[in-house]
């Protein structure tokens, strides 16, 4: 498994590094940290030696830039919060392979370009929202990667726990391929023992009744095709359960009313979760990742745990 992770060096960043504890990953995989400096101003001009020098290794202007600006001030400032976390992700992992680097410019855009190029199976961030308002306000490095990460994403809101002590998952599903991608991955993980698995399905049945309210003649067939949904739901409802019991969980299934959005946050606030897991579709194009599904952007913005959103894993476009 290989992780990106974005860290700045505050106390968000050191919780969303703890959080890993509380994320099922494997004993050994590849981890590689990046500290961005959000410096603007380009740093001295090299001198031509150093130009050509640089040029010799690098494929594009772009990689240029980034060469030269790991050399300014703040990037070695931010590198050395970067090795700090590194040293700090080595002790609570140590079979795992670890890697520290800066950069300068805007977080979320080197984030997601090193995505591109390293394909990690998932990155992981902190959020800053720790009021009802910060949560609804999601951060804008958070927001931004989780919009244009072509990976899975978690945002990361760490709580102080004892190493090895059971967590609670919750699993929001609408019996889409993207939710059983979230699924898998939930099952795919190794998670301490006597954990809990949680998995939310919730109806909306808003637009229907009121549809049935204006167009009275509608009222009958609506009422037919929510039996048809309800027996639908029992189908996708063992589906769930069969995914996470074959990898040995303890597991429930919960048939929630009202706004996916709202009512996967309030069970897990209720329930007291330590991350929920929703999928998002995949996304051929830039424009397409900008305009995220609204369920799974919500719940990362206003859940009070931490949110894994789950995506198949895209090439990028030639």
């Amino acid at each position: 498994m290989k992780i990106l992770i974005g860290y700045d060096g505050s106390e968000c960043a050191d919780a969303a590094i703890d959080d890993l504890t509380q994320a099922g990953l494997p004993a050994s995989g590849e981890v590689h940290i990046m500290s961005i400096a959000e410096v603007w101003l380009p740093p001295p001009p090299p001198s031509s030696y150093e130009i050509i020098e640089e040029a010799r290794n690098a494929r594009s202007p772009a990689d240029l830039q980034r060469d030269f600006s790991r050399h300014c001030a703040a990037a070695k400032e931010m590198l050395a919060l970067a090795e700090r976390a590194r040293d700090r992700v080595q002790t609570l992992f140590p079979k795992w392979k670890v890697s520290a680097n800066s950069s300068c410019g805007s977080a979320a855009w080197e984030l997601v370009a090193h995505a591109d190029e390293w394909n990690p199976d998932l990155i992981v961030v902190g959020s800053h929202g720790r009021t009802a308002l910060g949560r609804f306000v999601l951060g804008s490095v958070s927001q931004r990667v989780l919009t244009e990460a072509r990976c899975s994403v978690r945002i990361a809101r760490g709580r102080v726990e004892e190493p090895n002590s059971p967590v609670r998952i919750i699993v929001g599903t609408d019996g889409s391929e993207a939710s059983d991608e979230a699924l898998k991955a939930v099952a795919a993980r190794h998670w301490p023992p006597h954990s809990e698995i949680q998995v939310i399905m919730v109806d909306d049945p808003l637009a229907p009744d009121f549809l049935a309210k204006v167009i009275p003649p509608l009222g009958k067939m609506l009422e037919e095709d929510r039996q048809e949904e309800r027996a639908w739901v029992e189908e996708i409802s063992k589906h769930s359960l069969d995914i996470l019991r074959e990898a040995g969980l303890k597991v429930t299934c919960v048939l929630k009313e009202g706004d996916p959005k709202r009512e996967l946050c309030k069970a897990a606030e209720e329930w007291n979760a330590d991350c929920i897991f929703v999928g998002s579709a995949g996304f051929s194009n830039r424009f397409e990742r900008f305009v995220l599904g609204s369920i799974s952007g919500a719940v990362a913005a206003r859940a009070h745990c931490s949110v894994e959103v789950v995506r198949k894993r895209t090439t990028q476009p030639k």
